[in-house]
């Protein structure tokens, strides 16, 4: 039986995903040297694309590392000299305030129960921070930041460098570029591929704080994709090393297929079939948002309290062709997650809800 997976990453695979391989299969992609014309071409493509659906500006690149845990490390290389501040309320946002432990940074932290939300009148960024992380979607508890909030930090804090993980949920955030300086996302989450390239987007700001920092003896913006390194080769659509060349090539092909339904027309149906979730979750009696506060819950990974063993719903929904997630860590057996992204449609959420019903 063919399953369909609602799994938090890897995910359902875009239905479009089959034919682009299968063409880079028979354009022998694969084999194509990172120095020539056609994967320029293929880089310059991807680029473009991004930028049309994320509305990406011209003084932010666009560059590709081997996942987005690696952006972690690389972010806080290239943009931290001394102390980093962190928004922390699930596991995620958790390893990048630990990313920053383990890089001799001084993280400050701001932290919350697992599956609550951040609003900005409590938030005060500390003075010396350089850098502020924030997670827009926390994968392990179904929380969410809205953008509007994250906009109006940055105003009130304009000198620091903004970073937000939107791993999980882009393209769905509509973030303002001018004021948001830099994000990234892996590409087996909402974009329908199976695991193995990272997406980092970073500002001129993010450079020249880079650039500053590669000139003191006493420290390392990395060995490995540092920003100047990146961007240096961007400005000709090259990379440093060798590439994901086929996956850059099948990004660039499915953001061009989700520009052509329009992310008004994606964000629309994203929120549509997160109704439908939270609308049977409120009205159930097996079931439960784990999220309380719905201004926090999740459009993308809908997260909820199961009253029998999860692994027996998970076992259940499995059997009848479809697959959700476990919970997260401590809450595996008494959770599940459900990812809410462009690869189901409305009839195949609305066949999840009926089978959870039984």
């Amino acid at each position: 039986m063919k399953q369909t997976y609602f799994t938090p990453g890897p995910a359902e695979l875009y239905p479009t995903f089959y034919q682009h391989l299968q063409t880079a299969l028979d354009d022998q992609i694969g084999s194509i040297s990172h120095r020539s014309e056609k994967f320029r071409s293929i880089y310059r493509h991807t680029d473009e694309q991004l930028r049309i659906l994320l509305n990406i500006p011209a003084s932010h690149g666009i560059f590709f590392t081997g996942s987005a845990s690696e952006v972690w490390e690389r972010v806080l290389f290239n943009c931290v000299e001394h102390e980093s501040f962190h928004l922390v309320n699930g596991s995620f946002s958790r390893k990048f305030y630990d990313y920053a432990n383990s890089l001799h940074k001084f993280a400050h932290l701001f932290e919350k129960p697992f599956g609550e939300g951040f609003d900005l009148a409590e938030i005060d960024v500390p003075e010396y921070a350089e850098l502020v992380c924030l997670t827009h979607n926390e994968t392990s508890s179904g929380v969410q930041m809205r953008p509007v909030e994250m906009h109006k930090l940055k105003r009130k804090y304009p000198k620091k460098l903004f970073c937000v993980d939107m791993v999980s949920s882009a393209p769905y955030p509509d973030l303002d570029f001018s004021l948001i300086d830099s994000a990234f996302f892996s590409v087996q989450k909402a974009f329908g591929m199976p695991a193995g390239l990272g997406v980092w987007i970073a500002s001129k700001a993010c450079l020249e704080k880079a650039e500053r920092l590669q000139k003191y003896d006493s420290l390392t913006i990395g060995a490995h994709h540092t920003l100047p390194t990146l961007w240096k080769h961007y400005d000709t659509f090259e990379t440093p090393a060798t590439p994901n060349v086929l996956y850059i090539y099948l990004l660039g092909k499915i953001t061009e297929d989700f520009n052509k339904i329009g992310i008004d027309t994606i964000r629309k149906q994203t929120e549509e079939k997160a109704r439908l979730l939270y609308k049977f979750l409120d009205e159930s009696s097996a079931y439960e948002a784990f999220v309380k506060e719905e201004r926090h819950r999740s459009q993308t990974v809908i997260v909820a309290n199961t009253e029998q063993p999860s692994a027996d719903v998970i076992a259940a929904t499995k059997a009848a062709g479809m697959v959700v997630g476990s919970g997260y860590g401590k809450h595996k057996a008494t959770q599940i997650r459900i990812a809410n992204f462009p690869a189901t449609s409305i009839s195949q959420v609305n066949a999840l809800i009926n089978q959870l019903k039984k």
